[in-house]
């Protein structure tokens, strides 16, 4: 990809985000964007799966600070119409802006300092370079259980890779591909456009520096393929909802002898019907009776390893939270988190004879007690 090409792209646009817009927003944008135009949710249709790879690529520059910072810097240095004329050249005499961010390259605060970090060190590129695959993103849900346990889950990937009947060379078998006759080998061309000599990709071999006069059959000369296939990841215990597992090298194969991506795995987890998360911290509500929570009692309660006997302790008060130390999720470093019981006093909402009259002679037991008596002594 050519400096101009490059500075001419509206990652911004292309994710649907303002230029101010912060990492949370742009990661957002883009998680929106990726879930809905992902091939796998698009089988066959080119403009989705085109639509995907520039959303990946702005996210890519834009989710980097560092790699967001020169792309600006780019764009207004390039939008703003500096170095319109070559330094040392005649008045009119084009320049090709390749060469100006070549030997810009030491100069401290030059065109070089801010093109070097997204065209790998400044200087001419013809894009024919090793080029590291994109990442692939998926979500797997697991249950409430699981995501604390940890489990292997099954995922089901659709990737691209070298065609296997022409082993990404594009061409059909007892054929090979030929040098562009018109970059001649090069994978870029020059252009004039007033002042300025531009180097952008061959149109003819579309930047590979090669063409294919007879295609093969399975890849129609494109040289790759998408494949299924289903891989086993692990997810380890105590996974957060919305946590991503990356498994390095698992996403899309590299270009020209280039690294492959990685897969990123998004965890859902469902929610537990009664068992919630604080961190490590598990939670629970335990409803106890009014004479449970006055008379103190044992209730069971379901933990990770299975039930539990808790004690609640005489005189209870509704709110009370009892903590169960180690009973929570399992840490990194081989500790736990606890389990958080807060007991909830239920109310009856209807007596029979015998309990009401037992409550009432309670009532008559304690009217010298007043459980609001220390609101009369405040002042307002």
């Amino acid at each position: 990809m050519s400096a101009r090409d490059y500075v001419a792209k509206d990652y911004y646009a292309a994710l649907g985000v303002s230029k101010d817009a912060s990492t949370g927003d742009i990661k957002k944008a883009y998680r929106k964007l990726a879930t809905s135009l992902h091939p796998d949710k698009n089988p066959g249709d080119a403009a989705a799966e085109e639509r995907f790879k520039a959303v990946s690529e702005a996210y890519d520059v834009l989710s980097d600070a560092g790699k967001r910072r020169e792309y600006d810097e780019a764009r207004s240095l390039f939008g703003a119409g500096g170095y319109r004329g070559q330094p040392g050249a005649g008045a009119g005499q084009p320049f090709d802006l390749g060469d100006l961010i070549g030997r810009a390259g030491g100069a401290a605060g030059g065109f070089g300092d801010v093109f070097g970090g997204l065209f790998g060190g400044g200087g001419r590129t013809t894009g024919r370079g090793p080029r590291r695959g994109t990442d692939v993103e998926t979500a797997v849900t697991l249950s409430f259980g699981d995501a604390l346990r940890g489990a292997t889950v099954p995922v089901r990937l659709t990737t691209t890779g070298p065609c296997g009947a022409c082993r990404g060379s594009g061409a059909a078998a007892g054929t090979a591909p030929k040098e562009c006759g018109t970059c001649h080998g090069a994978g870029v061309t020059t252009r004039n456009q007033g002042g300025f000599a531009f180097s952008e990709p061959c149109k003819a071999c579309r930047g590979k520096g090669r063409t294919v006069e007879t295609p093969c059959a399975t890849c129609r000369g494109q040289g790759v393929a998408s494949t299924e296939s289903t891989l086993n990841v692990r997810v380890p215990q105590g996974v957060a909802v919305g946590q991503r597992v990356r498994l390095p090298g698992r996403g899309t194969p590299g270009e020209r002898g280039g690294p492959a991506g990685d897969l990123l795995v998004t965890v859902h987890v469902t929610p537990h019907p009664v068992l919630g998360r604080r961190d490590d911290d598990l939670t629970l509500q335990v409803p106890v009776s009014f004479a449970e929570a006055v008379l103190g009692t044992q209730v069971t309660v379901p933990t990770l390893d299975g039930p539990v006997t808790l004690k609640v302790p005489p005189g209870t008060a509704p709110g009370r939270t009892l903590r169960m130390r180690g009973r929570g999720v399992q840490r990194k470093d081989g500790g736990a988190g606890d389990l958080l019981v807060t007991v909830q006093v239920v109310v009856p909402q209807s007596l029979t004879d015998e309990a009401k009259a037992a409550l009432e002679g309670y009532a008559a037991a304690t009217a010298g007690e007043d459980p609001r008596a220390h609101l009369q002594e405040l002042e307002l």
